[in-house]
């Protein structure tokens, strides 16, 4: 599933909200909220989610984003997702220097990718697509310990590679948005997140190699 509205959608609700009608502009806003909620419980280290709610970062985000709405409107230049992840990486990093004396970004290697203690969705389903599949009753519970398993590998992995795997999958985004987001051209994003993956099955191989030698 993806956090985000439909761009064609996002292009009619910008359209309308150019055009004057405020009710759309709170249609706009409203329609992001949850990929924008995503985004920060992915991001906020989970330490600092202990202080500050990540309900209260994203109405920060909103109520800036609403207040350069505007100017936004009149010479976009980028997708209107990608411009709310802007403002959401600098409230973010402000949470960072508040309440971790610093902005520089840190997963708890013990901490869960989303808060809450279940297996995250978006990890079972990598899963998925990372294994063969297995019809058998015990597939389900399977699944789930190779989901956890997941989760602690891509928090082994490097930096570019984890953020590119967080935003294809945990995030949603499109090659074309992850791209636009960092600043390549789509081929080089293809690239860059087909290397990320060939070295999380190769994590993954490696845990399930020490698994069977015990």
């Amino acid at each position: 599933m993806s956090y985000w509205p439909p761009p064609q959608e996002t292009d009619r609700m910008i359209e309308e909200a150019r055009g004057g009608d405020r009710e759309a502009v709170d249609r706009l806003l409203d329609g992001h909220r949850q990929g924008l909620r995503r985004l920060v419980e992915l991001r906020l280290d989970q330490q600092v989610q202990r202080r500050v709610d990540v309900s209260d970062v994203v109405q920060d985000v909103m109520v800036e984003a609403s207040t350069r709405l505007d100017v936004y409107l009149q010479k976009p230049q980028m997708a209107f997702p990608l411009w709310l992840r802007q403002i959401a990486w600098d409230h973010i990093i402000d949470a960072y220097r508040r309440h971790r004396g610093s902005a520089k970004r840190s997963l708890d290697r013990e901490q869960p990718l989303v808060s809450g203690g279940n297996v995250d969705q978006s990890s079972l389903e990598l899963v998925a697509q990372l294994t063969d599949p297995m019809p058998t009753p015990m597939a389900v519970a399977t699944h789930r310990e190779m989901a956890q398993q997941l989760e602690a590998a891509i928090k082994q992995l490097g930096d570019a590679d984890r953020e590119i795997i967080l935003m294809r999958h945990y995030e949603h985004l499109s090659n074309q948005e992850i791209a636009d987001s960092l600043g390549l051209n789509p081929p080089a994003a293809s690239m860059r997140y087909l290397r990320a993956i060939r070295r999380l099955k190769s994590i993954l191989d490696g845990s399930a190699e020490s698994a069977a030698d015990d």
